[in-house]
């Protein structure tokens, strides 16, 4: 296992300071604020830490209000909205300095058989053919601001092994693109345990890193490392459908159906490498082009 990997885990790790209330800390970022799936990631950990071993998060739907502060610790409050023979909702609130920076809902279920079926997973090469961040990235330095830069994203995602089946935004910016993105992810490390929560949980907080990407394709933006985009992810809905490791190649197959009104939509698919249908995943983001000067 990775150190990074090893420091995620860490950050995973909230500690408890009273019945259902949680503290977790931060990590540094590319931008002045906290992480969005971090945030994510973490409330479902306290919600996660409430619910009896026998129940599997299968959905959670979040809104995120005002950026982290990165510098601070962050409080989680869970709410046991109900507990029922079946399913287990519960709320969790993330506050800093205060004031309240998220909101989640999510839902847990026992396991049970029912009907099944999926759509099929899309075509997509092999993750191992396909180059490693640290391979890739280099090759983009001048479009994302230089090497400095190049270093700080391999540091923020160090802990997840992602590749990009095709070139990201920042590579070809002023090219306006077809609205869709395929990445590989897995954490950059094998994990110790068969904890389906934790599994759950990085994922959630990979699958903020690229949603977007779709949205900035179409209109040719670079994204936040290039500067022609000023966004923030405003809310997130994410639903569990077949268990998963996170250990292991999954397939983030990625589209953005509309953009308007400084908004972006992007909607996504997660398929294990054995083409399971895993997870679907949409997102709204904030997505304004900077007023000229």
């Amino acid at each position: 296992m990775s150190e990074a990997l090893d420091d995620l885990l860490d950050l995973l790790d909230l500690e408890r300071i009273e019945v259902d209330i949680f503290r977790g800390q931060s990590r540094p970022t590319l931008v002045p604020r906290v992480f969005g799936g971090q945030v994510a990631a973490q409330a479902l950990v306290a919600a996660g830490r409430t619910v009896p071993a026998d129940r599997y998060a299968h959905s959670l739907h979040a809104y995120f209000l005002v950026a982290g502060d990165p510098g601070a610790p962050i409080v989680y409050r869970v709410d046991r909205i109900r507990d029922g023979r079946s399913f287990t909702t519960r709320r969790v609130v993330a506050i800093q300095h205060g004031q309240p920076i998220f909101h989640l809902s999510c839902s847990f279920q026992v396991y049970e058989e029912g009907l099944d079926h999926q759509a099929p997973m899309p075509p997509a090469p092999d993750p191992e053919s396909l180059p490693s961040a640290p391979e890739a990235l280099p090759r983009y330095a001048e479009a994302v601001g230089g090497p400095a830069v190049v270093r700080k994203l391999l540091e923020a995602r160090e802990a997840v092994d992602l590749r990009y089946v095709d070139p990201p935004p920042y590579a070809t910016a002023g090219q306006p693109r077809e609205p869709r993105s395929q990445v590989w992810f897995r954490t950059n490390g094998k994990l110790a345990g068969d904890d389906p929560l934790l599994h759950v949980c990085l994922a959630t907080y990979v699958s903020d890193m690229t949603l977007l990407d779709s949205v900035l394709l179409a209109h040719g933006r670079g994204g936040w490392v290039t500067g022609d985009i000023v966004g923030a992810s405003l809310d997130h809905a994410m639903w569990f459908h077949r268990p998963f490791r996170a250990d292991e190649w999954l397939l983030y197959d990625q589209e953005s159906p509309s953009s308007s009104g400084g908004r972006g939509l992007g909607q996504a698919r997660i398929y294990t490498q054995d083409g399971r249908l895993a997870i679907s995943v949409i997102q709204e983001g904030l997505m304004r082009v900077p007023r000229e000067r």
